[in-house]
């Protein structure tokens, strides 16, 4: 295909790959890189790119996860996350760094204070809440400062385009329970925009 027969929102899409492939291979902290990738996320979000239908629809059951690049040496990864009216996440931690921009709807994070690794279980201290909006972009996560819930809010589906410092749906993750600290591990995997 000719540069020319590319269509925009293609273009755009191909370009923030591009940009954020040479980031993560030149920049090593996790502070400044996050910084870097948030300011061309939303600058993506800002030039009214449009994500394929297939991967803003939502699921009846739970938050869908599509993938829209995985990098080949599994270094980061480009998202499309999509909750139903309603839905939310359970409290859990990414194990990398990630930012999140808002193309559709809105959501609610609700973050804790990342317990330390050898400490006894005990309740999570909360540590806020933010309503994330369209357009809008946050650093949802650093390997220091990872545990949070997401909820849909509002009366349409929330869409996110989540960046991750790694495979995101082959890392090793915590669940948290809230109430006790108590962790159990995960993988979340990768939903099929085909639905197959």
């Amino acid at each position: 295909m000719t540069p020319s027969a590319i269509e925009p929102e293609a273009a755009d899409m191909e370009s923030f790959i591009r940009d954020v492939t040479s980031l993560v291979g030149t920049i090593d902290d996790q502070y400044e890189l996050t910084r870097r990738v948030a300011a061309r996320l939303s600058a993506l979000l800002a030039s009214g790119c449009r994500l394929p239908p297939e991967v803003t629809r939502p699921s009846d059951e739970r938050h869908v996860t599509y993938p829209l690049h995985i990098a080949p040496d599994g270094s980061w990864s480009l998202a499309s996350v999509v909750w139903n009216v309603g839905q939310r996440t359970p409290v859990h931690g990414h194990e990398t760094w990630g930012v999140v921009g808002i193309y559709a709807g809105a959501e609610r994070e609700i973050r804790y204070l990342k317990p330390a690794a050898s400490g006894p279980c005990r309740a999570l201290t909360p540590a806020g809440e933010q309503v994330w909006e369209r357009g809008q972009v946050t650093v949802c996560c650093t390997t220091d400062d990872d545990v949070h819930a997401v909820a849909a809010v509002g009366d349409e589906p929330t869409v996110g385009i989540h960046v991750y410092g790694g495979d995101i749906g082959a890392i090793r993750r915590r669940l948290y329970d809230p109430a006790t600290g108590a962790v159990r591990w995960f993988v979340s995997g990768w939903d099929s925009p085909s639905g197959a």
